[in-house]
């Protein structure tokens, strides 16, 4: 059965619908994810327009019927709700959003309204229709739309190895004088409220993934009754998902109330996405010591979630995001909570 996870407020009724198409993209692989990825596209609430709860519900549903559906969801919403800000239509097609740099690789270049360099971090460049990739124009960041099936755009093939995520392929892209079209003013990207908004709901996909892996431990309690070790185990998995919706909901709460902006959008996001990283990373432990070698081993289904999430987790930096985090509360006054 698809399991829902309402956040705050959000529509059941949305939830439910969306848990079973989920699962149904699940049977066609990357193709069918980027096609519902499109329909949830066309009926899904944009956070910050007072439905922030539904938005994130909807990531979480997703990534608890399966993290590679989602891991294709979640940009391609992401991508929509940028363009929105940006007071900009979305082109036809599935999108990804290309926003990362790597040490000692030069960043692409804009230059007269075309893209050339290579972006790595490339989540289904070969299977995608267009993205949004940063690129540096006259010595600032600034945000691009891309055909991703316009001359001169190659994704690497051969670089993705992973044991996790594998069918989303996240190698480089080379860009080789690529027409793009700015979206937004130089700088724009990292400075708009929803930069801190768009990782929050990455968050709520680990939820998802944790939440969906820690039914097995419910599974396991069904066909064998559970000593005092594996009640335990339930329970500190319950706390934990438990303080990471209420974290998710919060943030809701704050984003719809505009109080998530500039510094404060920032701070809140970093705090949330440590909340939700440390539950699903310490569910991933309970229900590893719990199950034993048997469910990686032998079911499918367990031991790619298991790698999926293992994998999707380290999107979060871990102590450098808590370093940045503490370096922003004390330029806002050093303020708990």
């Amino acid at each position: 059965m698809a399991q829902v996870l309402r956040i705050g407020d959000a529509d059941e009724g949305l939830l439910a619908v969306v848990a079973g198409e989920a699962r149904e993209a699940v049977r066609g692989g990357v193709p069918a994810a980027i096609r519902f990825a499109r329909t949830l596209g066309d009926r899904s609430v944009l956070p910050g327009s007072g439905g922030t709860a539904d938005s994130l519900s909807v990531l979480a549903t997703v990534a608890a019927a399966d993290l590679t559906v989602a891991r294709v969801v979640e940009p391609h919403l992401d991508a929509l709700a940028i363009l929105d800000q940006a007071g900009e239509a979305p082109a036809a097609g599935g999108y990804g959003v290309y926003a990362a740099e790597r040490p000692g690789l030069e960043p692409v270049r804009a230059d007269g309204g075309t893209l050339t360099g290579t972006k790595p971090w490339c989540s289904l460049a070969g299977g995608l229709d267009r993205a949004l990739i940063t690129a540096v124009e006259r010595g600032q960041r600034r945000l691009f739309d891309v055909d991703l099936h316009a001359e001169g755009v190659h994704a690497v093939p051969g670089m993705w190895v992973s044991r996790g995520l594998v069918a989303v392929d996240s190698g480089d892209l080379r860009l080789d004088g690529v027409p793009a079209t700015p979206v937004g003013e130089a700088g724009w990207y990292l400075a708009r409220p929803g930069f801190a908004w768009g990782g929050i709901g990455v968050a709520a996909c680990w939820y998802g993934g944790a939440a969906g892996l820690a039914t097995a431990l419910i599974a396991a309690a069904s066909r064998r009754t559970p000593d005092q070790i594996g009640l335990a185990a339930i329970g500190e998995a319950d706390r934990l998902l438990w303080a990471a919706r209420g974290a998710l909901e919060g943030a809701a709460a704050r984003i719809d109330r505009g109080r998530a902006t500039g510094e404060a959008g920032a701070l809140l996001a970093a705090r949330v996405r440590g909340v939700v990283a440390d539950a699903a990373e310490r569910v991933l432990v309970l229900v590893g010591r719990a199950l034993g070698p048997a469910p990686l081993t032998f079911d499918e289904d367990h031991a790619r979630r298991v790698a999926d999430l293992t994998v999707y987790l380290r999107q979060h930096h871990a102590e450098r995001d808590d370093a940045r985090a503490g370096e922003a509360l004390l330029s806002a006054g050093g303020t708990w909570g």
